[in-house]
C-alpha cells in the first residue's frame, strides 16, 4: 500500500504540547461563543468550531501516521476523539494499525460502520488480518465481501494462525522471478510494476510450484550485468520461515542476520508470504512491554477509572491475597517480636533486599528466555549458578548486616541470624525469579506476565518466616 511522503519527524513532546495549546485555545473561544447570545448564533458557532481546528488539521496533515498514533495515545479521551475526525479517512486504516489494542478500542467505539469500513478498505490483506480480531462482526462481514478471492484467502489464512506466530503477521505483497530469466528481464518487469513493496531489499525465485529455489538481492540486480541469467547471481542460502513458527523466535533471527525481508514457506517449501522488518520490530517492542512485568494487560493511559480497575484488579486480589499471608507469618511470632523489638525493625530489611536479588535474577531469566538462550539441557546448570550467586552475595553482605545488628544492639546472636536469614531468602528469592517464568513459558504465557509481584509476595513472606523462625529458635 503506498503511502504519501510525510516531513520529517518532529519532537513528539513539542508536537504534543502544540496539538494541547491548539485544543486549548479550540475549547476556550468555543465555550466564549456559546456563552454569547447572538443573531444566527448557530451558524456563528460552526464557523468559529471550523476555523479553530483548521489550524489544527494542517498541523496533523504533515504528521507520518505514527506520529499521530502516538498524539492520541497521550491524549484524554475527548481531545483524542476531537483529533481522531480531523484525520484524513484515507488516513484512518494506517493509524488505526500503529495505536496500542487499547486505544484503538476506543476510536472504533466512535466510529460509524461506514467509516470503520471505509478505513480498513485502504488496508492490504496483512493489515486487514491484524486489525480484523477488533471489527465489529458485521463490518468484518462487509469487508471480507467487499476483497477479490485472493484477498479474501489471504486474510482468512493469516487469521487461522494464532497471535504470536509468524502466519499471523506475514506480509502478502512481495515480488517473485523466475531463476530462468535475464537480469535484463527482471529490470523490465520491475519497472512496469512502478512500485515495489515496502522493505523490498530482495525478490523470492521460484519455479512454476511457488517453491522457492533462492533469492536476488537488489544489489545483485543492480551490480551484474544485465545479460546474466538469475539462476546464476541469486543466493540459494536463505533463512526461511515457517508460519506456524513463533514469531519471536523469528525476530531474533531478523536481529542476529541481519534481515529487512525473509520468505515465509508451507511444508511443501512452497512460498505464501514474507516477513518484514517493522513487523519484527512490533513483536519485539511487545516482548519488552514493561506493563506485563506488573501483571497488567495493555491498558490506555486515559481510560475510564472502571475500566483501568477492572484491568488492574486481579493482581491486586493477589497481592491481598499474599499480603494476608505475610501478616500471618508475621502474626505467628507476635510472642518473638514482643520479646525483642529488634526483629521488627530488621525484618523488613531480609525481605527488601531479597526482593531485590529476586528482580535481577528475574530479568536475565526472562531476557534468556526471550532470546531463546534458555534450554531444558542448560537449566539445571543456570540454577545452580544463580543459587551460587545468592549464596555468595548472602554470605558477604548477610555477614555486614549481621555486623551492624550486633554493633546496634549487642547481642551476636541476632547479628548470626540476620546474617542466617539473609543467605536463605536470597536462596528463596533467585528460585523463585528462575521457576515463575519458566513456568509461565511453559504454560504458553508471557514469562513477564506478572512475574514481579509474585516474587514480590514470595521473598516477603518467606523473608519474614525465615528470619522470625530462626528468631524464636535461637534467640528465645
Amino acid at each position: 500500500m503506498t503511502t504519501t511522503p510525510r516531513k520529517t519527524q518532529e519532537n513528539f513532546q513539542d508536537t504534543l504540547a502544540q496539538v494541547q495549546r491548539l485544543l486549548a485555545r479550540h475549547k476556550l473561544v468555543e465555550g466564549m461563543v456559546h456563552k454569547q447570545d447572538m443573531h444566527k448564533h448557530e451558524l456563528v458557532e460552526k464557523l468559529v468550531h471550523k476555523q479553530n481546528l483548521a489550524e489544527l488539521s494542517i498541523k496533523l496533515e504533515r504528521l507520518h501516521p505514527a506520529d499521530i498514533a502516538d498524539l492520541l495515545e497521550a491524549l484524554p479521551l475527548p481531545d483524542r476523539l476531537t483529533v481522531w475526525e480531523l484525520v484524513r479517512t484515507e488516513r484512518d486504516g494506517e493509524i488505526l494499525l500503529e495505536v496500542s489494542d487499547a486505544v484503538r478500542e476506543s476510536l472504533l467505539a466512535a466510529m460509524e460502520s461506514h467509516e470503520i469500513v471505509a478505513a480498513a478498505g485502504q488496508l492490504d490483506a496483512d493489515e486487514l488480518a491484524d486489525l480484523a480480531p477488533d471489527l465489529p462482526e458485521h463490518v468484518l462481514s462487509e469487508v471480507m465481501g467487499g476483497l477479490d478471492e485472493d484477498e479474501r484467502a489471504q486474510v482468512q489464512s493469516a487469521l487461522s494462525y494464532r497471535e504470536h506466530e509468524v502466519g499471523a503477521i506475514m506480509d502478502f505483497d512481495m515480488v517473485t522471478v523466475r531463476e530462468d530469466v535475464s537480469l535484463e528481464a527482471v529490470l523490465r518487469y520491475l519497472r512496469r510494476l512502478g512500485d515495489l513493496p515496502e522493505h523490498t531489499d530482495k525478490l523470492f525465485v521460484i519455479d512454476r510450484e511457488r517453491a522457492l529455489k533462492g533469492v536476488l538481492s537488489l544489489k545483485r540486480l543492480l551490480v551484474n550485468a544485465p545479460q546474466r541469467q538469475v539462476a546464476e547471481v541469486m543466493a540459494r542460502d536463505v533463512v526461511v520461515f515457517s508460519p506456524d513458527g513463533r514469531a519471536d523466535d523469528a525476530a531474533h533471527a531478523f536481529e542476529r542476520y541481519d534481515l529487512v525481508s525473509a520468505p515465509v514457506l508451507d511444508s511443501n517449501h512452497r512460498v505464501v508470504g514474507r516477513l518484514t522488518v517493522d513487523a519484527m520490530v512490533d513483536v519485539i517492542r511487545d516482548e519488552s512491554d514493561v506493563l506485563s512485568f506488573a501483571g497488567l494487560k495493555e491498558e490506555d493511559l486515559f481510560s475510564s477509572i472502571w475500566k483501568s480497575a477492572k484491568n488492574r484488579g486481579p493482581w491486586l486480589a493477589l497481592n491481598i491475597c499474599t499480603a494476608f499471608l505475610a501478616s500471618r507469618v508475621i502474626g505467628a511470632f507476635e510472642a518473638t517480636i514482643a520479646h525483642l523489638v529488634a526483629l521488627a525493625t530488621l525484618m523488613p530489611i531480609v525481605s527488601g533486599i531479597g526482593g531485590n536479588t529476586g528482580t535481577q535474577t528475574m530479568t536475565l531469566i526472562i531476557r534468556g528466555l526471550a532470546l531463546g538462550q534458555i534450554t531444558a539441557s542448560n537449566a539445571r546448570r543456570l540454577v545452580i549458578k544463580e543459587l551460587g550467586i545468592a549464596l555468595l552475595n548472602g554470605t558477604l553482605w548477610g555477614a555486614v548486616l549481621g555486623l551492624i545488628a550486633w554493633a546496634l544492639y549487642g547481642q551476636i546472636a541476632l547479628g548470626a541470624v540476620m546474617m542466617s536469614a539473609m543467605v536463605l531468602n536470597l536462596q528463596v528469592a533467585a528460585l523463585v525469579a528462575i521457576i515463575v517464568p519458566m513456568t509461565m513459558q511453559k504454560l504458553g504465557r508471557d514469562p513477564a506476565y506478572g512475574s514481579s509481584v509474585l516474587l514480590t509476595a514470595s521473598t516477603d513472606s518467606m523473608g519474614f518466616f525465615i528470619f522470625l523462625g530462626l528468631a524464636t529458635v535461637f534467640l528465645t
